[in-house]
């Protein structure tokens, strides 16, 4: 990481670096909560890989470096079933703080949590403010993508998924870098999904949490 995104007093979001406006919500986080002060540093970025240094002065966001562009990290997607409760919302969080690129929210057939009509697309709008969040607490200048739910059997159409399952070898044995790691349930895949024609991957010796097995895969694959 640059040393000024690591050192800076706060890091936000915005639309483009030719205009720094803050959200209404963002200008209340760093004026209020952190009570950023004038002649403090704060980085901003765009979000897709372009970031500059400004200073604080007024409650305005004045320029001091020419804009900076990060390459692309690398592109590992998580597709997870939902966990229960708060816990999509904390593995969303987690996940982005490790750099992952983008979490699909999946449907199994043995998922116990479906994300379905207006309280499903209520909970979307959540996942990706609880990302959002995560991204400026950690830095990225790259914003995850958060999609779905979508169906398994859309998800393995991907290029290089394989399935995270007790069934699967070894990390280091798989046959190809995945591009896409796939969560299931807490009952765990079925036969039939098992057999889709992706290869599954086993991420350890014991019986995992969904959002657990999802931080487990994202460590190992996203570096």
């Amino acid at each position: 990481m640059n040393p000024a995104l690591r050192s800076s007093a706060a890091h936000v979001f915005v639309q483009s670096l030719a205009a720094l406006e803050l959200q209404p919500d963002d200008a209340h986080h760093l004026f209020r909560v952190l009570r950023v002060r004038d002649g403090e540093v704060v980085t901003v970025t765009d979000g897709g890989g372009g970031w500059l240094v400004t200073q604080v002065a007024g409650q305005v966001l004045h320029p001091v470096s020419d804009p900076v562009f990060e390459p692309a990290p690398a592109q590992l997607t998580i597709a997870s079933a939902i966990p229960k409760g708060d816990r999509a919302e904390w593995m969303v969080q987690k996940l982005t703080e490790i750099g992952v690129a983008r979490i699909v929210l999946v449907h199994c057939a043995r998922s116990a949590v479906r994300w379905e009509g207006e309280r499903g697309e209520r909970h979307l709008q959540r996942a990706r403010r609880v990302a959002r969040e995560a991204a400026m607490q950690s830095r990225r200048v790259w914003m995850p993508d958060i999609a779905g739910p979508e169906s398994l059997s859309a998800v393995v159409l991907q290029p290089n998924v394989v399935l995270a399952a007790p069934e699967g070898v070894a990390p280091a044995d798989l046959a190809v870098t995945p591009a896409t790691v796939v969560i299931g349930p807490e009952g765990g895949f079925t036969p039939d999904e098992l057999a889709c024609g992706a290869p599954s991957v086993r991420l350890g010796d014991t019986i995992l949490r969904v959002e657990t097995a999802a931080i487990v895969a994202a460590a190992r694959f996203a570096q």
